[in-house]
């Protein structure tokens, strides 16, 4: 097993979750690997998001380990895992309403900004270089995911497709090893989600990022994942190649209620 964490982005081994008497998940196993794109899907309920908030340290598993690289996760805050080089999506993007989507880009950039409390307070020369090279890369960012024209507005006047975007962008801005998407696609019409799956595949083929994903649009799984994880009533159904995993008549099942 050493020598498979020390190869793995994410280590996930036989956590379970419950609260009270009700099991969110149990025996939960899989990993990530440098660059991997992984899917992590199964039907409403599964269990899904709360195996995301366990690796980003929103929840604690009941049992077992979650790894980041040679790091154990388990116990650790939320900002103790962003700043080891996990960033996270949410479902309803989760930003700041009044403010631009360059300065929620900047909020991502927060974790890598080095600058004091008095060189702040005199905005000394070393602060105003800080400031410029942050704000580089957040129009690196911008630039990536095509927000030019939105830069400056109000992310709350903007739509919903858009800020799903903006929130894939905030995330990216933290320069991650992992990236956790949360249905980045749910509530976005067939043009916006091409759009999202394409700059999934730029950050993947340009950044490098290890991402898992939480997806229901099985067609996006079957384009853009390297492998897929099915979750099905807080059980591990299977993992492995999407082909493979998406014709198998228990993921089938699971989806449509019925045997295929």
């Amino acid at each position: 097993m050493a020598d498979q964490r020390s190869a793995s982005v994410l280590s996930v081994d036989n956590i379970s979750l419950a609260f009270g008497g009700l099991t969110v998940f149990h025996d939960v196993s899989f990993e990530v690997k440098p660059g991997e794109l992984v899917a992590l899907i199964g039907p409403n309920g599964a269990g899904k998001t709360s195996v995301l908030n366990c690796v980003g340290g929103i929840y604690q598993p009941l049992q077992g380990s979650v790894r980041f690289g040679a790091a154990l996760l388990n116990g650790l805050r939320p900002s103790r895992i962003a700043a080891l080089g996990v960033a996270r999506t949410f479902q309803h993007a989760e930003l700041f309403a009044h403010m631009s989507v360059v300065d929620n880009l900047l909020i991502g950039r927060h974790l890598g900004i080095r600058s004091s409390f008095l060189g702040e307070a005199l905005f000394s020369r070393r602060t105003r270089d800080e400031e410029a090279a942050q704000r580089r890369a957040v129009e690196e960012v911008i630039e990536f995911v095509e927000l030019e024209r939105y830069r400056h507005e109000p992310v709350g006047n903007l739509s919903f497709g858009l800020q799903k975007v903006i929130g894939f962008a905030r995330a990216l801005a933290m320069n991650p090893s992992l990236m956790l998407l949360d249905e980045p696609s749910a509530g976005l019409n067939r043009e916006e989600k091409e759009d999202l799956a394409r700059f999934i595949l730029r950050v993947k083929h340009e950044k490098g990022p290890a991402m898992l994903w939480v997806e229901h649009d099985m067609q996006m799984v079957a384009d853009l994942a390297d492998r897929i994880v099915v979750l099905n009533y807080g059980e591990l159904l299977t993992q492995g190649d999407p082909a493979v995993v998406l014709a198998d008549p228990r993921v089938i099942e699971a989806y449509l209620g019925t045997p295929a």
